[in-house]
């Protein structure tokens, strides 16, 4: 889809892009509706980027990428309605806008929400479907470590918290780590990413690294 289009269909559902948005000096955009959207800023901070914390539609339309971070679905889901961030967020998903997704986040941006409670919705984006707290409870939490090819030969260090999992990989979504077990717990597809854990808590970077590539190779082609 040609740059045109994306920002057209953006501004469809109220996101008044300006072409500053696609540049490389405009900020990385963390939703901070609930979750520990902190522990991302800092973590891209850590890495040279620019944050910019987004609550509003206006706040969003000024970043190049967002990280939507792990917490309450569902939470996230009744306070982007009530923040009127929902269709702006979906809006900017389809127009091609890098977004990395962590536990809630993976859930946000899945296309189906196996078990979400009554009139939940997703953003939707990743062709896939997850099922919530997969896991258990809080006391089921655990780590292990993953390996992820597209990250290097170290394995990743991943904590589990009341975390979801992919249950189906569509067509056009590609596993991109699978627990000893076979369940898949992180996927991309073009500029999203999605991970079942959460890596700004464990000092584990690259995750975070890899997404940035995405998002500076977005400006670059705009």
């Amino acid at each position: 889809m040609a740059g045109s289009s994306l920002l057209r269909e953006a501004s469809v559902f109220g996101i008044a892009r300006e072409d500053t948005v696609m540049n490389q000096d405009s900020p990385v955009g963390v939703l901070a509706l609930q979750g520990d959207f902190r522990e991302h800023a800092d973590v891209l901070r850590t890495l040279g980027a620019r944050v910019e914390l987004v609550r509003r539609p206006e706040e969003l339309a000024r970043v190049s990428g967002l990280v939507i971070p792990g917490g309450e679905s569902s939470v996230m889901d009744k306070l982007a309605r009530m923040f009127d961030l929902f269709d702006p967020l979906q809006a900017a998903v389809r127009a091609g806008l890098p977004v990395y997704g962590t536990c809630a986040g993976l859930i946000m941006l899945a296309d189906t929400v196996l078990d979400g409670i009554v009139g939940q919705k997703s953003i939707g984006g990743l062709d896939i479907s997850v099922r919530r707290n997969a896991f258990g409870s809080q006391n089921a939490s655990f780590e292990t470590d993953l390996q992820v090819p597209e990250l290097g030969f170290a394995p990743v260090h991943a904590v589990f918290i009341r975390a979801p999992v992919v249950e189906t990989v569509g067509p056009n979504a590609r596993p991109l780590a699978t627990l000893s077990d076979g369940r898949c717990v992180a996927v991309e597809q073009g500029n999203l990413l999605g991970t079942s854990f959460h890596p700004e808590i464990t000092g584990e970077y690259r995750f975070h690294e890899y997404f940035l590539r995405k998002v500076r190779a977005t400006a670059f082609r705009h």
